[in-house]
């Protein structure tokens, strides 16, 4: 007969010390908790003990390792478990300076530091730190003499501010929804070369993004998994309720309830199979760098969406090359330029509804006589992109290479559930609707006579 596999509410070999003395008989519990905690002073001590309550893929793996990335659902106590685990670096010695990111600074202030499972809130409480919140820093008491150790906070939002510093710890919360992942996480992890045992420890429900799928195939990387019903029985009711029923069973709770890896988000437009790649572009008709801008220059603002396409004569659109970044006005100008001069294009595109005379200007700045053409936003982003997504599912559009940020963001991108629209998704959509037509115009079943008007040189090329 078949084994049965455990169900989702059994949690085999997984629960903690506390959980199992709980379970035994009246005498048994006595027994066992007098060998845990002889005395008084050891009872109070047990109290404040992480591995009497953690459950065994709460703890750090036991063998040598540089990355640990927890994968856990929602509820699941990752917060806790890297929050003690920054306790016990400090509190054996170390840890001498570390960095504690998370997506934004406020998510590190409320969930990291302040939350009801942070760093401000584990340990015996003569051995918590000093918080400072206008210096995005924690200390922790040290023997007199010596020099205390500190955490400092940073963001995936602001990965430069992570090139500089040097860390023996680092404690990264919910990697999957930085806005830079694998900005930040590089920079991390260059500048994690202090001590003679530096380690990373990487809380996270998965979302589908290429750095988590590579951190989950790395042979190094030692990981742990977890689900939502490990903890249920520490989870308000309204959640259980509320969010536990409404998600299970779908492929949405399958993340977020059961942490597993999705190759692409359940709302996106795009999916992971629409994406055709080829090695190289055949002979194209018309080529176009479109521009999605920034609406501010400063340090925290969203990326430029800078790409190039191309149209073929076999009617199909190709993506030629991804130049997006965080860029100040002039940078942004020169790597469209760029980008035009590369692929001999035709035009460049920009959304005038964003600052459209303020992106022209800097354009003919750096450049004059450029071919310009502003594109107004007339419908909603969803709609703009819906043409674009059914042209990639009728295998239309290749793209020529890989483009892991971009095509991240078009599988993950779910419009109706209030997201921002990623730039460089912006830029793409932008891009092929100037090479195909208006969100209207292009047909959802394309016939190869459509295109027959357009196979012409243009008359641009080469000629800037």
């Amino acid at each position: 007969m078949a084994k049965r596999s455990p169900s989702k509410s059994e949690t085999p070999n997984r629960r903690s010390v506390a959980e199992s003395v709980a379970l035994l008989t009246g005498s048994q519990r006595e027994a066992s908790l007098r060998q845990l905690a002889p005395t008084a002073t050891d009872a109070a001590h047990l109290l404040a003990e992480w591995r009497f309550w953690a459950r065994p893929n709460q703890l750090a793996p036991e063998e040598p390792w540089t990355i640990w990335l927890q994968l856990a659902g929602r509820g699941f106590g990752k917060t806790r478990s890297g929050a003690e685990w920054i306790y016990h670096r400090w509190r054996r010695g170390l840890m001498r300076r570390a960095g504690l990111i998370a997506s934004t600074p406020a998510d590190a202030r409320d969930v990291m530091i302040e939350g009801e499972s942070g760093i401000l809130h584990v340990g015996h409480i003569g051995e918590r730190p000093l918080y400072e919140p206008s210096k995005r820093r924690l200390t922790w008491p040290r023997d007199e003499g010596a020099e205390p150790a500190m955490a400092t906070i940073f963001s995936g939002y602001e990965p430069d501010q992570l090139r500089g510093p040097q860390h023996d710890t680092a404690w990264g919360d919910e990697l999957a929804v930085w806005k830079y992942a694998r900005e930040a996480f590089d920079n991390l992890m260059l500048g994690l070369r202090l001590g003679e045992n530096p380690q990373a420890v990487f809380t996270t429900t998965p979302k589908p993004i290429a750095l988590l799928r590579e951190l989950v195939r790395r042979p190094d990387v030692k990981m742990t998994r977890g689900t939502t019903y490990e903890n249920i029985q520490n989870l308000a009711p309204a959640f259980q309720a509320e969010i536990v029923s409404r998600y299970e069973g779908t492929t949405l709770g399958q993340q977020e309830l059961l942490a597993v890896l999705l190759e692409e988000s359940e709302g996106a437009l795009w999916k992971r199979a629409m994406i055709r790649r080829v090695p190289t572009a055949p002979h194209l008709l018309r080529i176009v760098v479109a521009i999605d801008p920034a609406v501010t220059a400063r340090e925290e603002s969203d990326e430029t969406g800078i790409i190039v396409a191309g149209r073929g004569r076999d009617g199909n659109g190709y993506v030629l090359a991804d130049r997006s970044g965080r860029y100040g006005p002039d940078q942004w100008a020169r790597r469209a330029i760029e980008g035009f001069d590369e692929q001999q294009a035709d035009r460049i595109v920009y959304e005038a509804n964003q600052g459209g005379d303020l992106v022209a200007h800097t354009l003919t700045t750096v450049r004059k006589n450029l071919p310009l053409e502003a594109v107004h936003a007339t419908v909603s982003k969803r709609a703009r992109a819906e043409p674009i997504a059914a042209l990639y599912e009728q295998g239309r559009v290749y793209h020529v290479g890989t483009y892991e940020v971009l095509e991240d963001q078009l599988c993950s991108w779910e419009p109706l559930s209030g997201m921002a629209s990623p730039d460089r998704l912006d830029a793409l959509v932008w891009a092929l609707t100037a090479l195909f037509g208006t969100p209207d115009a292009v047909p959802t079943d394309l016939d190869p006579s459509f295109f027959e008007g357009f196979h012409r040189e243009s008359p641009w090329r080469g000629r800037f």
